[in-house]
């Protein structure tokens, strides 16, 4: 087995990755798994959703209260409240994408909370760069191994923790799990099998066809832990799952992602960690549907984003007590709209912060404003929050992570600079 495996098949795919740790370290811990069948005890989890490809957070959380932003998109702004397919008012100045309606009693009951003017303080503006810096939680820096969700699971790592304590509704593991505590990339819980090495042909019989084929190597030696294993996960019955408390969610891939961590959390299988993501947002022409601003591209990836998460809060009902969703995505647009009715590739941006404990009902940050001399280089939202402060406080407060410098190398989180949505 190489140190690197990989666990796919037929699009589906399950993968581990511990840059310092051998696989066979990762299926041992399924035996202390298998004592704790009942489930690993009250965990706090995270769940972050990253929108990739650069979300218009302008249009997102709409400042209608800015008369410039008015001027700077005179064809996609979306209208004030009360006029034809307005924003969602939450507070007098923001207002949300009126597509994301399944957002407005979660605002209203103070389970969701915006920091505005959020970003990171490189200005790249490429995509590339920017998600790996984000996820990577060092912005500038490439030549960073691990990821920042990994560096929080290093830092609160237990004795018989369980195998599954980061799950990523991914293809393959988003960079911001890279690292030495295992974790776990599948596409779909209901069926999964594995083959062996990253580099390795395609096979056929799944653990079955694997195990015949390393019955001498390390795959043989735990051949009964990894089989346990996989049933063990299965105990979620993820064909069986329905939805509590009237929860629909949207048949998108993000709704599948969101509904099966919703049933990981329930199977009780020690989740801390969840990694889902949705792509799109690259928004460079026809951000809207003629002249109407309030349909079209964005306006349908905004109701499929906000009619997941608001599913699967609906879903874990009382658990979200324990549970928070952190969406993200690596740097806004222009304040501009361009000659194509778009927006290209910007600075600031909005994070929203969702959970039962989240201080909601509020849009946190330093608002600088829209007008040139307000904007970075002129043409963007200005970025007054660093993306690490966000995440420093879900760190710390919500997952009990204590030492912050080694979760963001040379920059220096404090408790001073969190921005208090989570109290």
């Amino acid at each position: 087995m190489n140190r690197r495996y990989f666990l796919k098949t037929s699009g589906i795919g399950l993968a581990s990755f511990g840059f310092m740790a051998a696989a066979p370290n990762f299926l041992h811990q399924f035996a202390a798994a298998q004592t704790a069948a009942k489930g690993f005890g009250k965990k706090k989890v995270l769940v972050t959703v990253f929108q990739r490809g650069a979300v218009d957070g302008l249009n997102m959380v709409v400042p209608f209260g800015e008369s410039e932003y008015y001027n700077l998109r005179r064809n996609i702004a979306i209208p004030k409240p009360g006029a034809s397919n307005g924003a969602i008012d939450l507070d007098g100045f923001f207002g949300l994408h009126p597509s994301m309606k399944p957002f407005e009693s979660l605002w209203k009951e103070k389970r969701v909370a915006i920091i505005h003017s959020s970003g990171s303080p490189d200005n790249t503006r490429s995509h590339f760069d920017a998600q790996d810096y984000m996820e990577s939680g060092t912005p500038g820096n490439k030549s960073t191994r691990d990821g920042w969700l990994n560096r929080v699971l290093q830092s609160t790592t237990k004795k018989d923790d369980s195998p599954f304590r980061a799950v990523s509704m991914t293809q393959s593991l988003p960079r911001s799990l890279y690292g030495r505590a295992e974790s776990v990339a599948m596409t779909n819980l209901n069926d999964f099998t594995i083959k062996a090495g990253i580099y390795s042909q395609d096979m056929k019989g799944g653990f079955e066809g694997i195990y015949e084929q390393n019955a001498k190597d390390t795959l043989g030696e735990t051949g009964k832990e990894t089989f346990e294993a996989v049933n063990y996960l299965k105990q979620a019955n993820p064909s069986q799952y329905k939805p509590e408390n009237g929860a629909v969610y949207p048949t998108t891939p993000l709704g599948r992602s969101l509904s099966q961590i919703a049933q990981l959390i329930k199977a009780g299988i020690g989740l801390e960690v969840a990694f889902a993501e949705m792509g799109g947002w690259d928004t460079h022409s026809n951000q809207a549907l003629g002249n109407n601003p309030s349909q079209g591209q964005l306006a349908n990836l905004l109701r499929d984003f906000s009619a997941a998460i608001a599913a699967f809060t609906t879903d874990l009902g009382k658990r979200m007590d324990d549970v928070l969703v952190l969406t993200m995505s690596e740097f806004g647009r222009t304040a501009r709209e361009n000659g194509t009715r778009g927006t290209d590739h910007g600075h600031g941006n909005a994070i929203l912060a969702i959970g039962n404990s989240v201080k909601g009902g509020k849009v946190y940050g330093d608002w600088k404003g829209l007008k040139s001399d307000q904007l970075n280089e002129g043409r963007d939202l200005a970025v007054t929050t660093d993306f690490r402060d966000v995440f420093a406080e879900a760190a710390s407060k919500h997952m009990g992570s204590k030492d912050l410098g080694k979760l963001f190398p040379n920059y220096s989180a404090s408790k001073e600079k969190f921005k208090g949505f989570l109290g």
